[in-house]
C-alpha cells in the first residue's frame, strides 16, 4: 500500500447543542461553541509512530516527571498515549517540538459554529416538527465537507478515524466519503474509483491520531479562547482551515491557508 494516501481523522469540541431536557447549552462549561473535524495527511506514518512512541517512553522514564499524576500508569493518560488536553505544559511542548520538526505532515480542517447549526435545526423543526437533531448528523456532514477535495488524486486511501462512542459507524463514514466523492465529481467532472479502506481505531493504538489531536487542540484553543501561539508554532504544517460559517465576506465561508494565514487577529471580527 505504498502508493496509498494515509489520513488520520479526529475531532475537537463536540456536536452537542442541547441538554437532555432540551435546553441550549452551546458554549456552556463542558460544551464547545465550535465543532472542528481535522485530517492529518502523514507521508511516513511508521516513522512518526516510532518517534512518538520513543518520546513517550523517554518521558515515562525521566525522573523529572516521576511524581506527575498524569504520567503515572494508573492514570491511563500519558502512559497510554499523548492527548494534548491531558498533558502538563512540559510534555505538551515536547510533542509539539517533535511535530514541528517532522517532515511530510499536512493538516486540513473544517470548522463549524454551533450557533449556526442551531439556526439550521430550528428552521428545519419549523418545517418538520418530527425532525430531531443528532450529533452524528453534524459529524457526517463535516466528513463530506472535509473530504470533498481529498479523494481524487491517489491510487487508494487508508483512513483512520478516532472511534466515537460504542457504536460502529464504519458504514456511515463510508457513505459520507462516497458522498464527498460524488460532490467532487459534480463540481469538477473528475472521477476516481480508488479504493478507500476505513479503520475506526483508538488513538492509543494509533500514534497518527495522537498527532492529529495536537493539531486540533491548537486550532481549538484559537477558536474557543482566542489563543494562537500553538497554532502559529505548527502553522507550516497547516495546509487549509475551512471556516464554513464565517460568511461576512463570502457566502462560502473563509479558507485559511499560507496565502490567508489564520491567527487571533483574523477571527477577532468573527460574529
Amino acid at each position: 500500500m505504498k502508493n496509498y494516501r494515509r489520513y488520520f481523522v479526529d475531532e475537537a469540541g463536540d456536536g452537542t447543542l442541547f441538554s437532555k431536557k432540551g435546553r441550549v447549552i452551546i458554549g456552556d462549561s463542558g460544551c464547545s461553541r465550535f465543532f472542528i473535524l481535522g485530517v492529518l495527511d502523514i507521508e511516513n506514518p511508521d516513522s512518526l509512530s516510532a518517534n512518538l512512541t520513543k518520546l513517550r517512553k523517554n518521558i515515562l522514564a525521566d525522573p523529572y516527571f516521576m511524581d506527575i499524576p498524569s504520567i503515572q500508569p494508573k492514570a491511563r493518560k500519558t502512559a497510554l498515549a499523548f492527548h494534548a488536553k491531558n498533558e502538563i505544559p512540559e510534555v505538551r511542548k515536547e510533542v509539539y517540538s517533535l511535530l514541528r520538526t517532522t517532515a511530510g505532515l499536512r493538516f486540513f480542517a473544517v470548522v463549524t459554529d454551533k450557533l449556526k447549526v442551531l439556526e439550521y435545526v430550528r428552521q428545519r423543526n419549523a418545517r418538520n416538527s418530527s425532525y430531531r437533531y443528532h450529533p452524528n448528523e453534524l459529524y457526517d456532514y463535516l466528513v463530506r465537507r472535509l473530504f470533498k477535495e481529498r479523494l481524487h488524486k491517489d491510487e487508494g486511501y487508508e483512513i483512520c478515524f478516532a472511534t466515537r462512542g460504542k457504536s460502529d459507524r464504519t458504514a456511515a463514514l463510508s457513505t459520507a466519503l462516497k458522498a464527498a466523492k460524488r460532490n467532487f465529481f459534480k463540481k469538477h467532472a473528475i472521477n476516481n474509483d480508488a479504493p478507500i479502506n476505513i479503520t475506526p481505531t483508538n488513538p492509543a493504538k494509533t500514534p497518527g491520531l495522537q498527532a492529529a489531536d495536537y493539531f486540533l487542540w491548537a486550532l481549538q484553543r484559537l477558536y474557543e479562547r482566542g489563543e494562537d501561539r500553538y497554532l502559529k508554532y505548527l502553522w507550516d504544517s497547516f495546509s487549509l482551515v475551512y471556516d464554513i460559517d464565517d460568511k461576512q465576506n463570502s457566502r462560502y465561508g473563509v479558507f485559511y491557508s499560507k496565502r490567508n494565514p489564520l491567527n487571533a487577529d483574523a477571527i477577532k471580527s468573527r460574529k
